[in-house]
């Protein structure tokens, strides 16, 4: 085994034949199923029913580790721990490597699709490969004849290796499309009216800009962007993805192709192209194919001192329902969200600003209370989630279809449960809270700062204190903070100053002097930002009988926050704090969502 390693490293072809003579048969595909079969079952990754089975599905293809992975029975990293300790290799993960793009370069494309293998290190003559199946003797023959550097080899999951090689492959149709695009940009800005005989349903056509925009949506997608923005400055149009809740600048077309791209983008949306001056919103449909997600976007373009931007907001439409389970709350927040939830009447309010998860918090309590025997209606603007047994109806400006005209013809459809998207207006609010006090269960969402806030706001918009007390069951107020990455995030103790600093407080710096901490550090895995995926901060006001008693008086805000930590509200600070606390987020980041 000491000379199958060494012959491996050697990088000669000698060396990949005299690797291969443990694996005499590897040629005969029967003796290869059994030789992985017997490998898999030693080590106890496979029980012997499901390897019989797998066997079957296998049939003569021999691709035995391809069934198991594809049903579910060992996933695709245990196999690749399996082969690298089996030949005696270096196990790579591809997440925690910081990738060259001069090794990727090394070898074509088409050759690392084909061997399911990726560099991702060049040191002098020596690239650093991380292969799939190591046993796959002509690939790793197909790999040295490729590049004329020397092969050192490791063993990664087949999973990341496609992912990475789907990701240069997306980079490449990008950077080839913009080329085109920037070779045929006189004829698109010379006649804008032949843009119209672009493909305006799903985006699929030759043209160079058509495609340049698809690769920046479907990368979008692919990156689980919320927004992309088309910025317009003087010399560029700056593209950003909006990822967990922070733009970041990933691409800049040249001025000259702006027009063009504004252009293809308000035909997707099927808006006015030859309006530029005024405001415009729309939306696209898109089956992102290469994301494997079906996209809701909304557009809303805006005229700039230096041309049109146009912000993108991408909804996934194929997103499983979220849980209360899933959001992330305590599990006494959560069990009186659900206790709230379950009243037959009464309503709940989320609050936050824009992008705060409002929308999945509803629809996470939907999730509890949708059940056949009661009858539940939304009104949305737009439908995020599609939900099976329920009404959804889509707000509808231009047909007068607002939430106001809806809720009232709703209210004539026999509901037991409505889901408002969001209460915009005093008519609104007073449909809904009227709803409330006749029998029905109603979920929706304010912009305020606080929960307390949201009372104060319906009072502002016309609703009676008096109704107010009487209908609000309980409101949940949220943000949305960066969560750490478990990779690189690493432990220490902030000082005051760097507390104070970092936004918080000088009184709760001090409070919090000589705590240990979680801060970020950055890593591949998470490309450099010491963030990886968002957590939720909240704050729950449950509206006892007392709370609503004093509600009723119409306190000030002050007054009426004051009231509600002392009947045992916990802010969403502290609750922020516990996230801090548990090394979920930093505080850094926790003081830039949270007023202090």
């Amino acid at each position: 085994m000491a000379e199958e390693r060494q012959s491996t490293k050697s990088g000669g072809r000698a060396g990949a034949r005299s690797s291969a003579r443990p694996l005499a048969g590897a040629r005969q595909i029967n003796e290869l199923v059994e030789l992985l079969g017997d490998l898999l079952e030693a080590t106890g990754l496979v029980t012997p029913d499901k390897l019989a089975e797998a066997r079957s599905d296998a049939g003569a293809s021999g691709s035995l580790v391809a069934a198991l992975t594809e049903k579910g029975v060992i996933p695709a990293a245990r196999v690749a721990e399996v082969r690298a300790s089996h030949y005696h290799l270096p196990l790579i993960s591809l997440g925690d490597e910081k990738i060259s793009p001069d090794a990727v370069a090394s070898i074509p494309i088409h050759v690392l699709e084909r061997v399911v293998a990726l560099p991702y290190k060049l040191s002098g003559e020596r690239l650093q490969v991380a292969i799939a199946d190591p046993s796959d003797v002509s690939g790793v023959d197909e790999l040295k004849l490729a590049t004329r550097f020397q092969i050192e080899l490791g063993v990664a999951s087949s999973e990341e290796i496609v992912t990475e090689i789907q990701g240069l492959l997306r980079q490449n149709e990008t950077l080839h499309a913009q080329s085109a695009a920037l070779e045929d940009v006189e004829v698109v800005e010379e006649g804008v009216g032949e843009v119209d005989d672009l493909e305006a349903d799903d985006g699929i056509s030759d043209a160079p800009l058509v495609r340049l925009v698809n690769a920046i949506i479907f990368q979008g997608a692919e990156d689980g962007a919320s927004d992309i923005h088309f910025m317009p400055e003087e010399d560029a149009l700056v593209i950003r993805y909006r990822i967990d809740g922070v733009l970041q600048e990933v691409q800049r077309v040249p001025r000259r192709m702006a027009s063009g791209v504004t252009t293809r983008l308000k035909v997707l949306a099927k808006l006015d192209i030859a309006e530029r001056r005024k405001p415009q919103d729309g939306r696209i449909s898109l089956n992102a194919k290469a994301a494997g997600r079906m996209l809701d976007i909304r557009v809303a373009v805006l005229p700039t001192v230096e041309g049109e931007c146009v912000v993108m907001r991408l909804i996934d439409k194929s997103r499983k329902t979220p849980t209360l389970e899933g959001l992330g709350l305590a599990e006494d927040m959560r069990e009186q969200l659900e206790h709230v939830v379950k009243k037959p009447t009464g309503t709940l309010l989320v609050t936050g600003p824009t992008g705060s998860g409002k929308s999945t918090t509803l629809y996470a309590a939907l999730h509890i209370v949708a059940q056949p025997e009661v009858n539940v209606i939304t009104v949305e603007d737009p439908v995020e989630y599609r939900l099976q047994g329920i009404n959804q109806v889509q707000i509808n400006i231009k047909a007068g279809l607002t939430f106001a005209a809806v809720l009232r013809s709703i209210l004539r459809a026999d509901p037991d449960i409505l889901m408002v998207g969001e209460i915009r207006d005093s008519e609104t609010a007073k449909i809904s809270i009227e709803a409330a006090l006749t029998g029905h269960m109603v979920l929706s969402s304010l912009h305020t700062n606080d929960a307390p806030s949201a009372l104060t706001r319906l009072n502002e918009m016309g609703v009676e204190p008096f109704l107010t007390s009487a209908a609000v069951s309980g409101v949940l107020a949220q943000r949305l903070a960066r969560r750490l990455c478990t990779n690189c995030a690493e432990m220490y103790t902030p000082s005051v100053g760097e507390m104070v600093a970092a936004n918080v407080s000088p009184s709760i710096a001090a409070q919090l002097d000589g705590m240990a901490f979680y801060r970020k550090v950055g890593c591949p895995r998470c490309n450099q930002t010491g963030f990886k995926g968002r957590v939720g901060i909240f704050e729950f006001l449950n509206m006892s009988d007392e709370l609503a008693a004093y509600s009723a008086t119409k306190p000030s805000h002050e007054e009426l926050r004051t009231r509600a930590i002392d009947l045992g509200m916990r802010t969403m600070w502290d609750e922020g704090m516990s996230k801090v606390a548990q090394g979920l987020t930093s505080i850094e980041e926790l003081a830039r969502v949270v007023a202090t």
